[in-house]
């Protein structure tokens, strides 16, 4: 799967403008305005300290724009490239007050959103050769669905809903609120128009059997396991997709992909990768 573009600068700058101010606060660099002079120029290289994959060059690259658009910025390595420990994944020249200013962060959106690709790509390696999909969740930080997800993409993933608003989701409080399965099915496909997916959680292969006649384009199979999973995807026999979410792991994730499951929905993916260390060295 190749690797996403570029988020568009719309899309960026409210992210990284507050990840900026958030890190100048009120009165700037204190640091650099001290011991640099006015002036001062200076090259540096962005390297990875441990393997993994790349993501967060777009955010990284704005940020330095916003900083200064007169510093230069080669990028070696694109997102969703490998990397090595040593790695040099871009190669900055330019105003030394600049650089340092934004190099935090460049490296907090890289770390973090690398740590993602990273993790992600993991998990679509324990489920090569079978027909599931990884696909990540809404758990994603406060204010940073559009890059965690699209890290996730970089990683070789892709993206369940993107928010509240593209798909519909019945899951068990929206069953519970509204009394019963069909009856949620019914007033979701009256709602949802010709171009919505509509989906919904089942627990139970007696729900998913109440569900299907009301032919939902997706079944969230929760926390069943393998033995109960592949009875379900026998059950809906390719008429609907088949989604299995809750319990996977590194280690369920593989025997999870097993059953024929289409998708394999994980959630630590963006709330629980480990940040990829990556640091800048001055030339």
């Amino acid at each position: 799967m190749p690797a996403p573009p570029p988020l568009p600068d719309l899309v960026l700058d409210p992210i990284v403008r507050l990840a900026l101010t958030e890190d100048l606060g009120r009165a700037g660099d204190l640091t650099t305005d001290a011991t640099i002079p006015p002036g001062t120029e200076m090259s540096a290289q962005i390297r990875a300290r441990k393997p993994g994959i790349l993501a967060g060059m777009d955010a990284a690259a704005y940020a330095l724009k916003l900083v200064d658009p007169s510093v230069s910025l080669d990028i070696s390595i694109d997102d969703g490239g490998k990397l090595e420990p040593g790695a040099v994944i871009a190669t900055l020249s330019g105003s030394a007050r600049s650089i340092l200013t934004a190099e935090r962060t460049m490296l907090n959106f890289i770390g973090r959103l690398s740590g993602i690709a990273t993790l992600t790509g993991t998990f679509v390696e324990k489920v090569a050769g079978t027909s599931a999909t990884i696909v990540c969740t809404r758990k994603t930080t406060p204010g940073h669905r559009a890059v965690e997800k699209r890290a996730v993409r970089c990683g070789g993933g892709t993206s369940h809903r993107y928010g509240l608003d593209d798909a519909i989701l019945i899951k068990d409080n929206h069953i519970a609120a509204c009394g019963s399965i069909p009856e949620a099915l019914k007033r979701a496909h009256a709602y949802a128009g010709h171009l919505r997916m509509v989906e919904i959680e089942v627990d139970t292969l007696v729900q998913l059997e109440e569900a299907l006649p009301h032919k939902p384009h997706a079944v969230l199979l929760d926390n069943m396991d393998t033995d109960t999973l592949k009875k379900a995807v026998a059950m809906i026999n390719g008429a609907c997709k088949a989604e299995a979410s809750g319990g996977v792991n590194l280690d369920t994730v593989a025997a999870i992909a097993s059953t024929g499951v289409d998708y394999i929905s994980v959630g630590a993916l963006t709330h629980s990768a480990s940040n990829l260390d990556v640091g800048l060295d001055v030339a």
